[in-house]
Order: C-alpha cells, then sequence, then structure tokens
C-alpha cells in the first residue's frame, strides 16, 4: 500500500488516477481546490481518501500540502503532479497576465510542489515524481506555445532533478498523453483574442480542438491503470507516451530531428576548436 498525493484530483486525469489508486487499496490524498467536489470519494474509501484544499498558485500551499499527507499518513510514496490548464493563443496573442497564470499552473505550481516533496523522499531514501505532461511539450502545435512552453520547462527541471535524486532512491516519470477523453478542450482550456493573422494556423488548430470535442480516442480510466502499473515498476520510464496519437507523433518528431541533426551536423561539428589548442 502506497501514500499518494495526487493534484486535480476532481476532474480528468486526477480523478480516474485517484479512482484506481483507491480501487488498487492506495491512500490517496486528493489535493483539489473545492474538497466538495470529492465528497463522493471520501464518503466510499472512508480512512484511505483524504481531500485537502491545495491551489497551484499559492506558494504557501505546496508545503502545506505534504505536510498534511504526511500528518495524515505518515509517508509520502508518490507525487502525481496532474493538475493543469491548456491556452490557445498565438504567443504574440498572449496576454502578461494569461503568460504569468499559465507559467505559474503549469510549471511554478508543480516546481513548488515537487521541491517540497523531496525532502520527505529523501529521508525515506524512497519515492516517485509522476507528472502529466503533454505531447504538446515534444511535438508543438500553433497556438500553444505558451503551453507547450510550460509543460517542456518541467520536464527539463525533471530531467535535471531525476539525475540528481537517483542515487537518493527517487524515481521520476513524464506522462506524455495524447488526446484523451478528458474535460481539457472544453473547461480547461483558456482562449485569447484572435488576430486576423493567425486565423489559417492557431485558427486552424482552434477548429481540429473543438471538432476533437468529444470524441477524442484516448480512455482515461485505462491510462489511470497504465500510471498505476509504473508505480510498482522497478526501473520506470523517464518519459511514458499514452495513446497512439501520441506515440506516432512523437515518434514522427524524433525522426524529424535526426533528419535535420544530420542535414546540418556537416555545419555544426566544425566549430570546436582543433584538437590539442
Amino acid at each position: 500500500m502506497k501514500t499518494i498525493l495526487i493534484t486535480g484530483a476532481s476532474t480528468g486525469f486526477g480523478r480516474a488516477i485517484a479512482e484506481e489508486s483507491l480501487n488498487r487499496g492506495h491512500q490517496a490524498v486528493l489535493a483539489v481546490r473545492n474538497p466538495d467536489n470529492v465528497a463522493q470519494l471520501v464518503a466510499k474509501f472512508p480512512g484511505k481518501a483524504h481531500p485537502i484544499r491545495f491551489d497551484l498558485t499559492k506558494p504557501a500551499d505546496a508545503e502545506r500540502a505534504v505536510r498534511e499527507t504526511v500528518e495524515q499518513f505518515g509517508s509520502l510514496d508518490v507525487l502525481v503532479n496532474n493538475a493543469g490548464y491548456g491556452l490557445l493563443a498565438a504567443l504574440e496573442e498572449s496576454t502578461d497576465e494569461q503568460l504569468a497564470r499559465n507559467l505559474e499552473t503549469n510549471f511554478t505550481g508543480p516546481f513548488r510542489l515537487i521541491r517540497a516533496a523531496l525532502p520527505v523522499m529523501r529521508g525515506q531514501k524512497s519515492g516517485h515524481i509522476i507528472t502529466l505532461s503533454a505531447i504538446a511539450a515534444y511535438a508543438n502545435h500553433p497556438g500553444f506555445a505558451v503551453y507547450g512552453g510550460a509543460k517542456a520547462a518541467l520536464d527539463a527541471a525533471c530531467d535535471a532533478a531525476a539525475q540528481e535524486t537517483a542515487a537518493l532512491g527517487i524515481k521520476f516519470t513524464q506522462v506524455v498523453p495524447g488526446p484523451f477523453r478528458t474535460d481539457f478542450i472544453g473547461r480547461s482550456l483558456d482562449h485569447a483574442t484572435r488576430l486576423p493573422d493567425y486565423e489559417g494556423t492557431v485558427g486552424k488548430f482552434g477548429g481540429f480542438l473543438s471538432k476533437m470535442e468529444g470524441k477524442q480516442p484516448g480512455d482515461p480510466a485505462k491510462a489511470a491503470a497504465a500510471i498505476l502499473d509504473l508505480m510498482d515498476a522497478e526501473k520506470p520510464p523517464f518519459r511514458f507516451v499514452l495513446g497512439n496519437y501520441g506515440t506516432t507523433t512523437f515518434a514522427r518528431k524524433l525522426a524529424s530531428m535526426e533528419a535535420e541533426l544530420n542535414a546540418w551536423k556537416e555545419k555544426g561539428l566544425p566549430t570546436d576548436f582543433a584538437p590539442g589548442t
């Protein structure tokens, strides 16, 4: 039995992960803006599901969430950094307020929570930090400059942190989903005022998202089961891609990057000093 702290546990991936965790007999701390939204889970799993009021954008909430988890269950084995939201906007269209809020929710807030969890896991000599990333962090789309950029920043931070803490028994996994049938496109997607010049790029991608709403191929329940399986793996992956769309898109991006590297390395390689100088 593990103690799992899950942010954004009231809907989407967070809710599915919470339900799967509890059904498997784990203890789950459900970090949500409104604890009333997880009251049904708490009633169904008394003593196992514990709600706490949590806001990623409030710096003090990170340490408090970790502290309350340890006070309630005595340990913190797995942190699931799930809470977040999207922003559909060309880089030029995004406002300072939108930029700050999105970075705070998708990068700074999760970063703070990881930082708060590390002392506990370091003391235990064990722990697993699982972050819900996005395919946009690796193969982005027009309109996701800010959102994909925030997710990519967290990926880079976790890449370094994973190397810093591996000898301490702490594992990191970035879960990379493609389109899944959650409320991301609806309730969890902010928008900027569209400039006419971006209708053919950002507008087109926005139309694609709208048509996909409710028809996304990914099943959150199956994703949650796969994510829970990771917690039992001796050597879980650092990046775990979910779904056919995500896998195909990720593979296409890797191939494109390799082709570009090979096409330009004759120009890039000779820029070192000559050997021995």
